[in-house]
């Protein structure tokens, strides 16, 4: 057996009545010595399932987020978060948990500051619908022309970066919503250049579970924060970090 990463690493997951597939997301990491410490921590909406109790009998710590919102929880996480690295994921089965130490080696080995994980070109069949896979398209598109930066896949919700970079202002996103996760790419190419940056393409499977999106609502509230990100009019809607 090889020698485990030298690091302390921290899966957050934001929820929101996820019971049915919340215990396989958390599972789907390997937990079997490969870094020096690994743990889970779950930032839940509200839950009004067994999503929380389910979290903590596989043994991750949860965190009952009262203010709404995708973006909410991880600007949270990320401030509580006890790791070195962080990894995200989200907790309906969609990403692929088993690459998660590969994925970490990699952040270490290469010394990078940022990962952040391409659905698009390994998807699988049915696991994007085809409005879903349209406006991923079109988001991702949009945001290319605007901050010309070459990420691939704008609204991936899977990153794996060192703690350590939410300390540069710049760096941390601003946003409570769905906008955050592209965000944080626009930041880390901006903060760090494309050779720290980077990303990688990943297997992408058909979820478990309802979604809570809302397509229509959340891809207005997406395009409309890419372009006020590049006009530097948007604002910071709350505190950074989770409620005292």
């Amino acid at each position: 057996m090889e020698a485990p990463l030298p690091v302390h690493v921290t899966v957050v997951i934001p929820t929101r009545n996820e019971e049915e597939a919340i215990v396989d997301t958390i599972r789907s990491v390997p937990n079997d010595g490969w870094c020096q410490k690994l743990d889970f921590l779950v930032i839940d909406g509200n839950s009004e399932d067994r999503t929380r109790e389910l979290a903590e009998e596989e043994g991750a710590t949860v965190y009952l987020e009262g203010r709404k919102g995708y973006g909410r929880a991880y600007r949270t996480g990320f401030q509580m978060a006890p790791g070195e690295v962080i990894v995200t994921m989200d907790a309906d089965c969609t990403y692929p948990g088993e690459v998660v130490p590969e994925l970490v080696s990699r952040l270490l080995e290469d010394d990078l500051q940022f990962i952040t994980c391409d659905r698009l070109r390994k998807a699988e069949d049915g696991a994007m619908s085809g409005l879903h896979g349209f406006g991923n398209w079109a988001l991702s598109f949009t945001a290319r022309m605007l901050f010309f930066y070459g990420i691939h896949d704008s609204q991936s919700g899977m990153w794996v970066f060192r703690k350590e970079i939410m300390d540069n202002p710049r760096m941390r996103p601003t946003n409570d919503g769905m906008p955050l996760s592209e965000e944080m790419k626009i930041n880390a190419r901006r903060c760090f250049g494309r050779s720290k940056a980077i990303e990688v393409s990943v297997p992408y499977r058909t979820r478990v579970g309802q979604a809570e999106i809302n397509t229509w609502g959340d891809g207005w509230k997406n395009f409309k924060f890419l372009f006020a990100k590049r006009l530097g009019i948007n604002r910071e809607r709350t505190s950074w970090g989770p409620e005292s």
